[in-house]
């Protein structure tokens, strides 16, 4: 391998920004694989863009190979990652690059995982194609934070959101809404960019959400829903429980009678008993980690009082949205784990805030 600093182009940092946003735009949106990026150049021409598929397959190479408008022999190909080199579902992205007799392969980083960890290099090198690295590295790098994370920790990302009113209130009787409509979109974007939502029965019970994303041309990536409710006390009139199938429901449960248990079953819904701690809790990160192997991989928790205190304490948030209006409620509940928020900044995840305006709501985003 050269130690040598690989040089880049402005045409090269182009075309590798033209595959992260490829894989932008896909993040949250391809299952247990990572969400990649792929710009194929010939004669400074672009021939051909590929993202990961939904759900993980096909990958985003095989993709741009695909959908190339011509001869691939002498041409370059830009990754967000480092591709895969190992047979799965489909055969390796190398030996298709190898195969098209693609000259040159520039990705950003390595991949975590070990089975493709600096391997690819090495076996393109072999067989005489040109490879750079390091490209739009901290840039990228920080794109793929969540599925670094997800590969080390076994474990979801795990993104928090509440919204409060001016007076640090979160709900009041007849009110239905404290933010305004500007909040609520970047609400359904975050459900359309996480995999799965995390409430407790309590927020169902309450105010019977739908948890789907209402985006205009993006309603078919609404997520998963995951409820922790102890004793199945889920309302059956619920949305929830009426739109629940197999692959869109599932309820964390410790006790419940052997007629609930059969109805929520028949229903489609997935149940998963689990055990409670002392303080008749669930275990925060029992859950996160049956989750990731159920395939979760990015969630977003909107929960109350009790399950975004909860979090806040075991500091299991990985981010943070913070909505406040303007709004002064009365007759509310107060949110009482507001002083939590500090947590956030002790969190060694967790190093710095931003404040943004949307209209007159205020948008403060906890971020590593």
């Amino acid at each position: 391998m050269s130690t040598r600093k690989d040089k880049f182009t402005k045409k090269d940092i182009q075309y590798m920004s033209l595959a992260l946003n490829l894989a932008r735009a896909r993040h949250g949106l391809t299952g247990k694989n990572p969400s990649v990026g792929c710009v194929i150049v010939k004669h400074d021409k672009i021939i051909s863009i590929g993202q990961t598929g939904y759900t993980g397959r096909p990958h985003a190479e095989y993709n741009a190979i695909k959908n190339a408008i011509e001869n691939l022999k002498s041409s370059k190909m830009y990754i967000s990652l480092e591709p895969c080199n190992h047979y799965g579902q489909t055969p390796p992205c190398t030996k298709e690059i190898i195969k098209k007799k693609i000259s040159d392969v520039i990705y950003s980083i390595e991949d975590i995982d070990k089975k493709v960890k600096g391997k690819s290099y090495k076996i393109l090198k072999s067989n005489n194609v040109n490879v750079k690295k390091g490209l739009l590295k901290k840039e990228i790098t920080n794109f793929y934070k969540p599925y670094f994370f997800n590969r080390k920790n076994k474990l979801p990302f795990v993104t928090g959101k509440i919204a409060i009113s001016k007076n640090n209130l979160i709900y009041s009787d007849g009110t239905k809404r404290i933010t305004n409509v500007h909040s609520d979109k970047l609400t359904h974007f975050l459900r359309y960019k996480n995999d799965s939502i995390l409430i407790s029965y309590k927020t169902l019970n309450k105010d019977n959400p739908k948890l789907n994303c209402r985006l205009n041309g993006l309603k078919k990536f609404s997520t998963k829903r995951i409820i922790l409710d102890n004793y199945l006390n889920t309302k059956t009139s619920s949305y929830i429980f009426n739109s629940a199938n197999k692959k869109n429901t599932i309820i964390f449960y410790n006790k419940a009678n052997k007629q609930r248990v059969i109805l929520f079953k028949k229903k489609g819904i997935q149940l998963i008993r689990s055990n409670l701690t002392k303080k008749k809790y669930f275990d925060l990160k029992l859950v996160l980690k049956k989750l990731y192997k159920f395939g979760v991989r990015n969630i977003l928790v909107e929960g109350g009082n009790d399950l975004t205190g909860s979090f806040l304490k075991k500091k299991l948030f990985n981010q943070f949205y913070l909505f406040k209006s303007r709004k002064i409620l009365n007759k509310s509940v107060p949110f009482k784990d507001f002083n939590h928020l500090n947590y956030l900044i002790d969190n060694y995840r967790i190093k710095s805030k931003i404040n943004k305006k949307l209209s007159k709501d205020t948008i403060t985003f906890y971020k590593n």
